[in-house]
């Protein structure tokens, strides 16, 4: 297997940590995203006492205090200043595209750190374009009486900009989208309900194991996510209210089946072949192929890339879905995962990928066995390292030769996908 991979060396994956998440303007509301970062970093070289060649880091809400966040978190934090430090963005995607970039750019001698941050409760509001400009415009001005009239000119028109919550192209959000998805395949709100309780109940199955004890450290006063909720059944799911579609009485999409905003940071190894035995834990895997899509955001569905490009992935590498031993499919919203699963066992949508393979049945038993995103939450920027470091951990359980498939859809039309074996 790989012989037809994007990638043509050995890039190992070993588990990191994270923050615990919480929702926004909760526990972690007095945090900015620089300070999750370095907590991270400094945890992870801490804990293994290695400096990394890189640190490729992500977060995806814009910030006027810097645009290179990898950068200013190995400045702050107990890393060597010649740590090379790069920002990564692709929304939802964001950290697993940061460990696919890291593989590619390291040596077999070389370690990074890869990862992402959000800090949900910390957006920062700044000025509209015009504002800024009339702003910029005003130290220019000769004189007192031209900086009154310049003043004047632009003051009944000050404006502030908020980053927005959704597309910019199509000025929906993503639960506005994946609503026109979700009724457009005919998901129905009990899917949804029932898969967002099995994503809480798989949580604290693996929490009260120990699964998240080595994955997750305490910070900033947080022992542990606060966004799982034990006592999630089908009936207080069921009196939820739809968000983001109220009028049609067909809106199926609630805060119950869907992540919340969310604050909290995670990072994960990347290692060349020669620097892997070095990274003490036992949770490593090899990155065996990655894929990225890209679909028609209208005709397909926002977060639908994925289920395009799976299907070219297990193509190239011969699998059917049944070989994969543990699927990962991040949790924008119930209704994203069961549409997701509805394409892929569609051979009407299979015929629009290219691929021509009788991928079988999905195996719904193998998804997310630990909990994802619905119970765990979701910044934006940390949600692909979260999930590679659970991935790596559940395929050491598993067993030598057990693969598994990494899945993230993103704004855009876009998605991630990642295939690894331990």
């Amino acid at each position: 297997m790989g012989n037809a991979s994007r990638i043509n060396k050995e890039v190992w994956v070993a588990a990191g940590l994270r923050t615990p998440f919480a929702k926004a303007d909760k526990e972690l509301s007095n945090v900015g995203a620089v300070q999750m970062s370095v907590a991270v970093l400094n945890e992870m070289k801490r804990r293994q006492g290695i400096n990394p060649e890189f640190v490729v880091w992500g977060t995806v809400v814009p910030n006027l205090d810097y645009s290179n966040i990898g950068r200013e978190a190995i400045l702050e934090s107990e890393l060597s200043e010649q740590t090379i430090g790069l920002s990564t963005t692709l929304a939802c995607s964001t950290s697993l595209v940061a460990a696919i970039q890291a593989g590619l750019m390291i040596t077999d001698d070389e370690v990074a750190i890869a990862g992402g941050v959000e800090s949900m409760s910390n957006v920062q509001v700044g000025l509209s374009p015009k504002t800024s400009k009339w702003v910029r415009a005003l130290p220019a001005q000769k004189g007192f009486f031209k900086k009154i009239s310049h003043f004047l000119s632009g003051i009944f028109g000050f404006s502030l900009y908020i980053p927005r919550r959704g597309n910019r192209k199509t000025g929906k959000s993503m639960g506005q989208h994946a609503e026109i998805t979700g009724q457009r395949l005919g998901v129905t709100r009990e899917e949804q309900d029932k898969y967002a309780l099995s994503s809480h109940e798989n949580y604290f199955k693996a929490a009260d194991q120990g699964f998240y004890d080595d994955l997750v450290f305490p910070a900033f006063g947080l022992q542990k996510d606060s966004i799982p909720r034990r006592n999630s059944s089908l009936e207080k799911l069921a009196t939820l209210r739809p968000v983001f579609d109220k009028k049609s009485g067909k809106g199926s999409i609630t805060a119950g089946n869907s992540t919340l905003f969310t604050d909290g940071a995670a990072g994960v190894w990347i290692a060349g072949k020669n620097r892997i035995g070095g990274i003490d834990t036992p949770y490593k895997a090899r990155l065996i192929d990655w894929e990225i899509a890209g679909v028609n955001i209208e005709e397909e569905g926002i977060l639908m890339s994925p289920t395009f490009a799976i299907p070219r992935l297990l193509e190239r590498h011969g699998l059917t879905y049944d070989d994969i031993d543990l699927w990962e499919i991040h949790e924008a919203f119930a209704s994203q995962v069961v549409a997701t699963i509805k394409n892929l066992e569609d051979p009407a949508h299979l015929k629009k990928t290219g691929t021509t393979m009788d991928f079988g049945k999905f195996p719904r038993h193998k998804l997310n066995p630990n909990g994802s995103s619905i119970a765990i939450g979701h910044p934006f920027g940390a949600t692909g390292a979260r999930i590679l470091s659970q991935t790596v951990k559940e395929l050491h359980r598993m067993g030598k030769g057990k693969k598994a498939l990494i899945s993230a859809c993103a704004d855009g039309g876009l998605g991630a996908i990642a295939l690894m074996q331990n």
